[in-house]
């Protein structure tokens, strides 16, 4: 998880918040990839925007995920 990535790992963790996704049009076989960029990265929480393509670019869904960072320590 890219949240994870982007904490101190010895102070903090991340828990998914809230989760949105639109898909676009079905995709039945084949291979898509995801592109995640943060949107907001803040002490208490991170957004993210991911976007799902096929082989082609052609987008397949839209996401936009919430996390929380924790402190644990």
């Amino acid at each position: 998880m890219g949240g994870y990535e982007l904490v101190n790992k010895e102070k903090e963790a991340v828990v998914g918040v809230e989760i949105n996704a639109n898909h676009v049009p079905g995709k039945k076989d084949g291979y898509v990839f995801a592109e995640a960029k943060v949107l907001h990265h803040g002490r208490k929480t991170m957004v993210w925007d991911i976007q799902i393509r096929d082989e082609q670019g052609k987008l397949i869904s839209v996401s936009k995920c919430t996390l929380s960072v924790l402190q644990i320590k």
